[in-house]
């Protein structure tokens, strides 16, 4: 198949309907078996990775970032070929300002995010959670800095409410500065809360959608066909599959009858959603790499996708009116 793109928010940048998420890298895949994703990911049309300065199982030392980093100095072009994306703001040492969204934190923790993924700059460098205890002005102040000097071309957050987003970008206009280009969100099918606030604030600044954990931790991903397997097996994941076993078996049993698999359904679902750009996949394997990547070639037609939302129903809209008028 061919890979499709698209901008990300306003922005001119061009990049895939998948984003590769790396943070099993290390953790979950050995550094061999995430080169072999990497290189099979970028064949596939693949042009956005993901990744965080806090992903690797012990968030103090970057694993995650560092294996990256070995996979771009390989050669074959690999730096020019990828949109890169990092984030800032987890607890990268023991110093009281070793975490957060300070200055003094950005301008360190992107320093050694760097150097890490040994490359002169990150594409899209993301605030990974709100931190409301550092005004806007200082966040703001501190990103200009780094794409002043080149270490950063733009901005992004992650986790933040639709408010968060008003007021990051109301900050970034007083400036002028471009301010965020993008928020990466927990959005799937049973999940889908950002749809009253998140969303619509996205949208009317431009910012592409990047949503995290599109298959629920798996669940959405065939948990009725493997659920003893992998972290289906897991206590929390059997908890919540026996909580949502009815809607499970309507929904596995809707993929069946579509001849597509669960998981594939689910990413096709997010990727016809309006705003959003390229959810997060974060396959282990190749064979679950090349699954997940046939998503977007995946159609839902206007019955299925209201099967979909009487199996899986939103929150009703956006606010005011999905509890009020």
């Amino acid at each position: 198949m061919n890979m499709e793109y698209m901008s990300l928010g306003r922005t001119g940048l061009k990049v895939s309907r998948v984003c590769l998420g790396t943070m099993n890298f290390g953790p979950q895949a050995t550094e061999p078996e995430s080169f072999a994703i990497m290189d099979h990911a970028l064949a596939l049309g693949v042009n956005f990775f993901d990744t965080a300065n806090v992903y690797g199982g012990k968030p103090t030392e970057g694993l995650t970032e560092q294996i990256v980093g070995r996979w771009l100095v390989q050669g074959g072009h690999r730096r020019e070929q990828i949109v890169l994306a990092t984030k800032v703001s987890g607890r990268m040492g023991e110093g009281v300002n070793d975490r957060r969204l300070s200055a003094y934190h950005i301008r360190r923790a992107c320093d050694e995010s760097l150097r890490r993924l040994q490359t002169d700059h990150i594409d899209l460098y993301q605030m990974h959670h709100i931190d409301r205890e550092t005004p806007f002005d200082e966040i703001w102040q501190a990103m200009e800095g780094l794409v002043q000097q080149g270490k950063v071309l733009y901005v992004g957050s992650s986790n933040f409410a639709g408010w968060h987003i008003a007021q990051a970008q109301a900050a970034a206009a007083n400036r002028p500065f471009l301010g965020l280009v993008s928020e990466q969100c927990l959005y799937n099918l049973m999940e889908r809360t950002v749809e009253l606030e998140v969303l619509p604030a996205a949208r009317a600044y431009g910012l592409g959608v990047i949503p995290w954990s599109p298959l629920s931790n798996g669940i959405l991903g065939g948990a009725l066909q493997k659920q003893k397997v992998g972290r289906r097996a897991n206590p929390d994941q059997q908890k919540a599959i026996k909580a949502h076993l009815r809607q499970l078996k309507a929904y596995e049993a809707l993929c069946a009858k579509l001849g597509e698999q669960p998981a594939d359904v689910a990413l096709a679902w997010l990727l016809g959603r309006p705003g959003v750009t390229a959810p997060i996949i974060g396959p282990r394997t190749l064979a679950q790499l090349d699954g997940n990547v046939h998503a977007v070639a995946v159609k839902l037609n206007t019955a299925t996708l209201k099967q979909l939302d009487e199996i899986w129903p939103g929150p009703g809209g956006e606010t005011p009116e999905a509890f009020a008028w």
